[in-house]
């Protein structure tokens, strides 16, 4: 079984930044940005998630991951424990 390592994570990290009110807004990955969001970038890209190496827009397949992550977010973050 495969464990989230760094660069996935970077990229989940990623792909929930992208905004979520409107399929029109994309994201800049700055020059100034941290190298690590940098080479997530270009990873989702080569993986055809977002429409550009530094961010764009995401690609239908970004859409879907980007609201999975959000899921997954949400769920691993502030639950409470029901014992």
């Amino acid at each position: 079984m495969t464990i989230f390592d760094q660069d996935m994570l970077d990229e989940l990290n990623l792909l929930v930044k992208f905004p979520t009110d409107s399929l029109l807004q994309g994201l800049k990955i700055h020059h100034d940005a941290s190298q690590s969001m940098v080479n997530a970038a270009s990873r989702l890209y080569t993986k055809g998630l977002i429409t550009q190496p530094d961010g764009g827009y995401l690609t239908d397949l970004g859409i879907d991951l980007a609201d999975h992550s959000r899921h997954l977010q949400s769920a691993l973050c502030n639950r409470k424990s029901s014992h």
